[in-house]
């Protein structure tokens, strides 16, 4: 059986811009300057860079990569969709070092491709809440990486980057990096994030402890005393969650700056929501994936001090 890397967008820029072309151009070419469908024209010839056309109506040459995270990249698009598939079909990410290695790219190339991939993998601004009657949601938060040293004799987690997660039963989750854990710094994200009319599990932490008045139900599990479930009543599946994440940034990208921790939590709701919600291969989360590449170029200047 041959490789899935073998097809061959994964191997040819002229079929990987059409492949891409499919994708981001579902009804045609269109313009990137200024929205025009019905003049645009492929453009060949020997010199020709693969996929580029030109725009009739305002005289501008484009690809389908323009205003796009490829944009601007001296990477072959091939390279680009090879990294894509790489990155959504590893189940707990992939390292800039290893992503280096199987591209053969310099380790700061793999590095700024990744981040523009996960800038491609975040959710829209704007969603719908979460839930409904008869759903149930359950909500729960985590720590990881540090902010800064902890100071000698301190207690809890201040130092710490917390991380608030909503999984919907048999749907998707989101996630939130959050400047604490309590009620203040959580709960305008559960009410923005979560149907009213919502069944919310929860451990017994005290910033949950009022949610029945702003939710249809509220029941909570009692870790504190050692009960993880209760028939119906568990966190389970947002501590599911948590495991493959945390062994992907411990295990695999092993360190993350504060500032770009939102980029890696985007990347791990993406994987759980194609693989859980959708249930799609990784072929159909790589498209998914690339569905998400227009207008959000990202520029080093809005990427330093990552770690590799």
């Amino acid at each position: 059986m041959a490789s899935v890397l073998n097809q061959p967008f994964f191997q040819d820029e002229e079929a990987a811009y059409a492949k891409l072309e499919g994708i981001v151009w579902p009804n045609g070419a269109t313009c990137p300057h200024c929205g025009s469908t019905d003049r645009m024209k492929k453009m060949g010839g020997i010199a020709t860079r693969p996929g580029l056309y030109k725009c009739y109506t305002c005289r501008k040459q484009s690809r389908v990569t323009v205003g796009t995270v490829f944009e601007s990249s001296y990477v072959k698009l091939h390279v680009w969709l090879q990294a894509m598939y790489l990155l959504c079909s590893n189940k707990k990410g992939i390292s800039s070092n290893q992503l280096a290695r199987t591209l053969d790219v310099t380790v700061k190339t793999a590095w700024f491709m990744s981040h523009r991939l996960r800038a491609a993998m975040m959710a829209g601004t704007v969603l719908p809440p979460m839930g409904g009657a008869g759903v149930t949601v359950e909500i729960d938060e985590t720590y990881i990486g540090t902010k800064y040293e902890k100071p000698g004799g301190a207690r809890g987690y201040a130092h710490k980057n917390a991380i608030l997660t909503l999984v919907q039963r048999g749907g998707g989750s989101r996630s939130f990096h959050v400047d604490g854990t309590k009620d203040s710094d959580l709960l305008p994200i559960i009410k923005a994030s979560v149907a009213p009319g919502t069944h919310v599990m929860t451990d017994e932490a005290v910033q949950y402890a009022h949610l029945n008045k702003h939710f249809t139900e509220h029941d909570s599990v009692r870790h504190g005393e050692s009960e993880y479930g209760r028939g119906f009543v568990h966190t389970n599946t947002a501590e599911g969650f948590y495991s493959v994440f945390k062994h992907g940034m411990k295990g695999v990208y092993q360190h993350c700056s504060t500032k770009q921790l939102h980029r890696y939590v985007a990347e791990f709701d993406f994987r759980y929501n194609n693989r859980v919600r959708l249930r799609v291969d990784d072929t159909g989360r790589t498209v998914n994936a690339l569905r998400g590449i227009v207008g959000r170029r990202l520029t080093y200047r809005d990427s330093p001090s990552i770690a590799l």
